[in-house]
Parts: C-alpha cells; structure tokens; sequence
C-alpha cells in the first residue's frame, strides 16, 4: 500500500474543470497530487478538511512582489501558491539572474515573471524622459534585450503606459511581436488621461490585432471603475467576439496606489481628474495613514517619490460587474511593502473575493470563483502543471473555510494593511506546508515557473 507524504480528508475538493465539488481524500506524494478518491490510505501527515473546501493553490495574476519576502508572506496567508510579478512595465532587467537566485533561495510561493517596459527597458536605453519616444536603435535594443528575457524564462513582456506616456505605438508593436512569436503575453496598465477614457482600451486592441499577441489588461477596475465599466466590458466583449485573446484582472478595491513620484499623481493629471489632495492617503514612509495636502505632496513628490499613495475614487459595484465576466481573473496588485504598511490588497484581496463575491452577493458559486482564481489563470500562462486537483498536477492546495472566513486588511487610516485573514487553514506549495493549522511556518518550497 502506498504511505503518501500528505493525505487531505473530508473536504469538499473543488473540480475546476467542471465547477462541481465533492467530497474527497487527496493524496499527495513526492510534490504531486497522487490520489483523488473516495478511499482513506496512509500518510505521514493527514489534514482533516471536513466542512471546508480543498481548493487548487490560487495564481494571482498581477502582483509585484519580485522576490520581497514579507509580501510573499502576505501572499501565501491569503491562499496564493504563485504569484506572477514584473507587472506595469517594471521587473527585474536580467530575469536569468532573478531566476538563478530566487531558486537557489527558495521563496515561499511559486513566481512567475515579466520584463517591464515602461520603466525597465525604457530606462535601460537611457529613456529617462516619461514623455519621449524611443528612436529606431532604442526600440531595436529594447527588443534584443526582450528576447534574450523571454528566452531565459520570463512570462511575457508588461506595459505601464501611464507611467511613461511617451510610449510609441511602434515600440509597443515590436515587443508585442516578439511576445507573439514566442507565445507570451502582453500585460498592460492602460494609458488613461482621465479616468474615463476609452481611447486606452482601443490603442490596446489595435496592438493586438495587428500582432496576435495575447493580452492582460491589467487591474481592470483601476482603470475602468468610475462609472464607465459597462462600456469597458463591452468593448472587450466586441474584441474577443472577433477573435482577440483578450483576458482582464481586478483586485477588490477601487482605491489605488501607486509611487507618488510617477506621472499618475502629476498636477494636471490630479487636475485632470477633478481629484483634490484629500482623496489621497499616504500609504508608506513618514506619513503613513496621513491624509495628503498640498504641503505633503510637495514634500513626497521632491524628496520620497517612491513613497506610496492610496487615491480614492470610484463605484463598488463596478468590481463585482468586472469579477464577474468569464474572461476576468482576481489579481492582488500587491506591491514589496514593510510591515504595517501599504495597501489592504496585500493581505485581503482574495479573502475579500470569496467573502464578498460568493458568501455574501453571490455573484459566483464557490466552484465558479475557485476556477477563475486558478485554472483560468493556468490556461492563460499556459502552465500545465497548475489549476486543478488531478492526480500528476503540482501539489499547490488551499484548504478554506469559508463559513467562518474574514478579512482583516484595512486601509493605513483605519487599521492595518497587512491584517492576516482567518479561514485560510492551510497553503501547501508544492506538497509543502507553507501556512498550516492557519499558521505561517516560514517553508520556502516555491520556485520559479517557466
């Protein structure tokens, strides 16, 4: 009789496949899902799942965690067994060497990772300015530099068009070729200059078809949810009706965050969006919970742009609109934050989609938000070896209890950011514990996905 490392039993096991649930044992053994039955065998550690649901481990989509210890703790807390950074067109410039040392470390989540553009490939050409355009022999380069990335295993190429509007049109079309051709991915933070602009949406799709290359938009709430997602769905509705490979992500929250540096917190793009400095608090630094004034902002802009500022703006309900379509993905958009500090997406976004998604509204079944949260993701990233509970998948497990599931993140004026959920019991990653009996253990079983 086969002794397996892990036997998980009592739960209802969530079929991502299918968006059915039963209950089963699940066997894990050597890292790999082993067994999936109705039988009880013998294991070195048995769980006992009755009254929750045993889940396939959660792929956040767009986080930019990039090895940050503490915001993979955060990560891993709320259910996430991979996460994929190097989002908004900044990551690391040489991903072979990301590689190489998040392996040999060990993390404690799977990491997947893009090449930035915007700020990333951009400044290693010697684009500094925001507002120009790369030439011919910039954009020649920042190709040459995508590929060897692509090649050493980065997951796509990302764009943050706000945060470099110079950007071209030509130099978003050569990387997106490349990115086509090797059958990766465009991620993109959109190009706004209001919050209800459309033209960002349509520049995106022109890239796409011109390059059939598969497209993120990225925390599409973020861009879209102050009053205009009807028309934004639609859109990308129309796109995909055509035959675009169109998917989006969205966190949970219609507050954002971002370096208070960038061009998104300019004066005439604060002008520009009727924004007054009391929408903003401070979210990182000195002022941490404070709420903004034009003394503090002139102070962060000129001596802390990297500080992170909280803007608050949007419509509720235009989060669960966006959630809800079938090409949508729960993302974190969880940012490298010290304790006590940041936005409550590093530590609520996924409790907060169950809590407020299937418990309360019920706008999804549990079976329905755990295969957007998993398999969904695992299509679009093409890893074969993620998404669902079958025998021979990676051994990435989230027992849940959702019944008694809470989110305890608050936004920095209110209570902490980095507040750990109740009801995420247990986070294996690759057959190891990484939270057990709710509790973190500090295990580095994560590696990086190619």
């Amino acid at each position: 009789m086969t002794m397996y490392d892990l036997m998980i039993t009592g739960g209802r096991v969530i079929d991502t496949k299918t968006c059915t649930s039963s209950i089963l044992n699940i066997g894990v053994k050597d890292g790999k899902i082993a067994y999936a039955g109705t039988k009880q065998a013998d294991a070195k550690v048995i769980v006992n799942a009755s009254g929750k649901y045993v889940c396939p481990g959660f792929i956040d989509v767009h986080a930019h965690i990039d090895g940050h210890l503490y915001s993979g703790e955060l990560s891993a807390c709320q259910g996430i067994t991979t996460t994929i950074g190097g989002n908004c067109g900044l990551s690391p410039l040489d991903i072979g060497h990301f590689i190489e040392k998040q392996n040999a470390g060990g993390f404690y989540i799977n990491q997947m990772e893009f090449i930035g553009h915007s700020f990333t490939l951009r400044h290693a050409v010697g684009l500094k300015n925001n507002y120009r355009k790369a030439d011919a022999g910039q954009i020649r380069q920042m190709a040459a530099m995508a590929e060897e990335a692509l090649d050493s295993g980065a997951c796509g190429v990302s764009f943050g068009l706000d945060y470099a509007p110079g950007t071209s049109l030509e130099e978003m079309r050569v990387l997106c070729e490349l990115a086509a051709r090797k059958n990766k991915l465009m991620a993109v933070h959109t190009r706004l200059f209001t919050d209800k602009d459309m033209n960002s949406l349509y520049e995106i799709l022109a890239v796409a078809k011109a390059t059939g290359v598969r497209v993120l938009i990225s925390h599409f709430v973020y861009q879209y949810g102050n009053g205009c997602m009807e028309e934004a769905l639609r859109i990308v509705d129309k796109a995909r009706s055509e035959g675009l490979d169109i998917y989006i992500d969205s966190g949970m929250y219609t507050d954002w965050s971002t370096y208070v540096g960038t061009e998104t917190y300019s004066e005439d793009v604060i002008k520009d969006n009727g924004y007054v400095f009391g929408d903003f608090v401070v979210a990182t630094g000195k002022y941490t919970g404070r709420r903004m004034t034009k003394e503090i902002y002139d102070e962060l802009r000129n001596f802390y742009p990297d500080d992170s500022v909280i803007c608050f703006t949007g419509k509720k309900d235009e989060i669960r609109m966006a959630l809800k379509a079938p090409y949508a993905m729960p993302s974190t958009d969880a940012g490298a934050y010290d304790e006590g500090e940041g936005h409550p997406q590093i530590a609520g976004t996924y409790p907060k989609y169950f809590i407020e998604m299937v418990r309360e509204h019920k706008d999804l079944t549990i079976e329905e938000a755990v295969s957007k949260a998993s398999l969904l993701p695992a299509k679009v990233f093409k890893i074969q070896s993620k998404g669902s509970l079958e025998t021979g998948m990676d051994a990435d497990i989230v027992v849940m209890d959702l019944t008694n599931l809470i989110d305890h993140a608050a936004f920095p004026h209110l209570g902490r950011p980095d507040g750990k959920p109740e009801g995420i019991d247990e986070v294996i990653v690759g057959g190891g514990f990484v939270v057990h009996e709710g509790k973190f253990t500090k295990n580095r079983p994560g590696r990086i996905v190619q």
